[in-house]
């Protein structure tokens, strides 16, 4: 957490907020999460040097830059192609080398790159799409918010696959997260 910089994730009128522990906008009716909340998410994966994580909501890329600085491999998907572009400019000008980018329904994931060590979603999911679990390695982590955005009581999960691709649930507490939005079958 200490090697990256909030201040280069947020904008330039949020940058007096960055050392908040509070979530901030940074356009696009999108926000950064405070730092207690990324470090606990982050910490929930388990990574190790050799990690493969995939990750769904890019937003700013402060959570893909401390995914980065942890893990062999992080590869993020942002729906607002905006924020896509101006995140993948950032973490390349900040050095970032090991990070893939793709633009597009975070909800199916990247099946071409799977399977995952760790899936991290940085937005609230109405149920956890079957295709993250399909794309979770054995003995690999998901840390997911589930709930409905529009009564508030989402709560933020991590989903373990055993060795043998059994699926544990474990409910963890109450988080506030923008919704993840679905294209085509299946939206939510």
């Amino acid at each position: 957490m200490r090697a990256v910089r909030r201040e280069f994730f947020v904008p330039a009128a949020q940058r007096r907020h960055a050392d908040e522990d509070t979530a901030l906008p940074i356009g696009c009716d999108q926000t950064i999460s405070q730092p207690s909340l990324v470090a606990r998410m982050t910490g929930e994966l388990a990574l190790t040097a050799h990690s493969r994580v995939l990750e769904i909501g890019t937003g700013s890329g402060y959570q893909t830059a401390i995914l980065a600085e942890i893990a062999s491999e992080v590869f993020t998907i942002e729906r607002i192609p905006e924020l896509a572009d101006a995140a993948r400019q950032r973490l390349a000008t900040l050095g970032y080398r090991n990070l893939q980018f793709r633009t597009g329904d975070g909800a199916l994931g990247w099946p071409e790159a799977a399977p995952f060590d760790a899936i991290i979603v940085t937005a609230a999911a109405e149920n956890v799409p079957a295709a993250l679990i399909e794309q979770l390695k054995p003995g690999g982590r998901m840390v997911v918010p589930v709930g409905s955005v529009r009564v508030d009581n989402q709560l933020l999960f991590r989903i373990e696959k055993d060795r043998d691709g059994t699926i544990a649930q474990h409910e963890l507490f109450g988080v506030r997260f923008v919704p993840l939005i679905r294209d085509g079958p299946g939206k939510g």
